[in-house]
C-alpha cells in the first residue's frame, strides 16, 4: 500500500502505517529550513505529540521531550552542526482559556525570534491572536486493513508564508 496519496510543491498527503513512518516523517520536516510557526492539528490521540517528538530528535535535541499540554510552551536550544543554535518551542494550546493569556507569558517573543520554529498543537485555539504559520499539518486516524495498527493520515500544507520561503514539499515521502 502507498503511503503518499498526493504530489505538489505545496502540499503533500501522506497515510503513516507505523510509527516509524512517523520518525521518517520527522527526519524529512526536519530537513526542511523551516522558521515561523507550524501549526499541528488533529484530535487527541492523532500523534501530534509523537510526531513533534521525533522532529525535536531529528533536529538534534538528545535529552526528554515533555509534552506541554499543562505549561503551554516547552523551549528547545538545540545546537546545529554548523556550532549555532537553533530556538525551538514546542507550545500546547489545548487548555488555553483565552487567546490572551498568550500575551501574558510572552509568546510573541518566541514567534519574533530570529531563526526560531515554534511548533504549535491546538493553534485553533488562538487563531485569532497568532499569525500565520509557515506550515500546516492536519493529522487524523485513517481507516487501516491492520486492526492491530492504527493508520494515520497526514496533510502538509504550506502557507502563503511558507511558500514565501520558496520551501517545497514535494520531497516529503515515506
Amino acid at each position: 500500500m502507498p503511503n503518499s496519496t498526493t504530489e505538489d510543491q505545496n502540499t503533500k498527503t501522506l497515510i503513516l502505517h507505523t510509527e516509524s513512518d512517523t520518525k521518517r516523517l520527522a527526519e524529512q520536516l526536519a530537513a526542511l529550513p523551516l522558521t515561523g510557526s507550524v501549526w499541528l492539528a488533529g484530535d487527541l490521540g492523532a500523534g501530534k505529540t509523537t510526531l513533534t517528538r521525533y522532529w525535536l530528535q531529528a533536529l538534534g535535541h538528545a535529552g526528554a521531550v515533555k509534552s506541554p499540554t499543562y505549561t503551554l510552551v516547552e523551549p528547545y536550544n538545540i545546537a546545529q552542526k554548523d556550532g549555532s543554535v537553533k530556538p525551538v518551542y514546542h507550545a500546547d494550546l489545548y487548555r488555553l482559556q483565552d487567546p490572551e493569556e498568550l500575551s501574558f507569558i510572552g509568546f510573541d517573543e518566541y514567534l519574533d525570534e530570529p531563526n526560531a520554529l515554534v511548533i504549535i498543537e491546538w493553534a485553533s485555539r488562538a487563531d485569532s491572536y497568532l499569525p500565520p504559520p509557515t506550515l500546516f499539518i492536519d493529522m487524523m486516524q485513517a481507516a487501516s486493513n491492520d486492526k492491530d495498527n492504527e493508520s494515520r493520515q497526514v496533510e502538509l500544507r504550506l502557507s502563503k508564508a511558507g511558500q514565501a520561503q520558496d520551501l517545497d514539499l514535494s520531497s516529503v515521502k515515506i
